[in-house]
């Protein structure tokens, strides 16, 4: 019979401190379900993502500090995730009543990656374990259908006397775009009413589901359908896409007071297409826009900078064919650089969302043969 008790257990695994919270691992309660039989102890460690990097490092902390204790012969360490979400934090009514958070994805100008972006950071998220959906807001020049492979026109069905709008899948990941309901050579001209309702029927209409994340890909700048996203969604973040050169930097900061200005807080700025390394000189990098300015914007208006994703061909190679870089290329810099991203959104939002509720106390069993 061991004489270790669920206090010891609690008080061996607090001095492992959580990083993005800077408290830890006992205090957060993150620690479940502690359990002693015998000379064997078992729990769980529950994050508030799946997309943490210190995972497997807790988990191996945990393992030892814990078998270091008198008496334990063996410790079974469970590393679980619930994706905590802001929705309690804002007034939703039928607009996306299970999403637990909602990112933004914005540029301040076209032709700076944003689209890119918001799939592959999708993707990154899908990846990590999470359920995610994607929306296309863009909805004057939808291009979610061609970096997704997927053109299908959406069925629709009546759930509790409505009709709802089914997503489409690709991926794993759920998918609304303008893009579906629209021939390839179609213009789309619509003023900013038309808009505002298109926007309202894909928050609204659209039978989303329950998902961990989903990411609006919103059209560049500050116009009509940027706007109404703002006014009519419960964002949880924005993340703001942007180059180095001059140019996307002025306008980034532009996107990024735009959200300020509306109470959406902004996760941080990431720089696309920041740099190139030929494949026959891999420890070189080319900066081929100019370097560093994403990371000093970000230092200027006093956001985290969430990082550079390289120059790839493969990139584009990828999102003409359907299938976006982390999911034909994971191996490369950019579906590594993509993958980061996805871990500093998901820990920004679980650092918002902890500021609401209360986090939950440990869960302890003791069962002692």
């Amino acid at each position: 019979m061991s004489d270790v008790t669920p206090g010891q257990v609690l008080e061996a695994l607090r001095p492992i401190i959580d990083p993005d919270f800077g408290k830890s691992i006992v205090d957060l309660g993150f620690v479940k379900n502690v359990k002693i039989e015998g000379d064997r102890v078992a729990f769980a460690i529950e994050l508030t993502t799946p997309a943490c990097p210190v995972k497997a490092e807790f988990e191996r902390a945990a393992r030892e500090r814990v078998g270091a204790l008198p008496g334990v012969a063996s410790v079974d360490v469970t590393m679980t995730a619930e994706t905590r979400g802001q929705t309690g934090s804002r007034p939703q009514g039928d607009v996306l009543p299970g999403v637990k958070n909602i990112i933004a994805v914005a540029s301040g100008k076209g032709g700076v990656g944003k689209s890119t972006t918001a799939v592959n950071l999708a993707l990154s998220l899908r990846s990590s374990g999470a359920s995610v959906g994607l929306m296309d807001a863009d909805v004057y020049g939808p291009s979610l259908p061609l970096l997704l492979g997927v053109s299908d026109r959406p069925e629709t069905v009546e759930r509790d006397g409505e009709k709802r709008i089914l997503p489409l899948e690709a991926h794993g990941l759920r998918v609304m775009s303008m893009g579906f309901f629209i021939t390839e050579n179609s213009p789309v001209i619509w003023r900013g009413p038309m808009v505002h309702g298109l926007i309202r029927q894909f928050l609204a209409d659209v039978d989303w589901g329950e998902l961990d994340y989903l990411v609006i890909d919103l059209p560049p700048g500050t116009g009509d359908a940027a706007l109404t996203l703002t006014q009519q969604a419960p964002l949880s973040g924005a993340v703001i896409v942007t180059t180095a050169n001059d140019l996307s930097i002025i306008d980034a900061r532009r996107g990024l007071k735009m959200f300020e200005k509306v109470g959406v807080p902004v996760l941080g700025i990431v720089e696309n297409m920041s740099y190139f390394v030929p494949p026959d000189l891999p420890d070189r990098k080319y900066y081929i826009f100019g370097e560093g300015g994403g990371h000093r914007v970000a230092e200027e208006l006093g956001v985290p900078f969430l990082g550079e994703i390289p120059l790839e061909p493969r990139v584009v190679e990828g999102g003409d064919a359907g299938t976006p870089i982390v999911e034909h290329a994971p191996e490369s810099g950019a579906a590594r650089a993509f993958s980061e991203l996805s871990g500093s959104v998901a820990r920004g939002l679980a650092v918002l969302a902890s500021r609401t509720p209360a986090l939950a106390d440990a869960n302890i069993t003791w069962v002692n043969d």
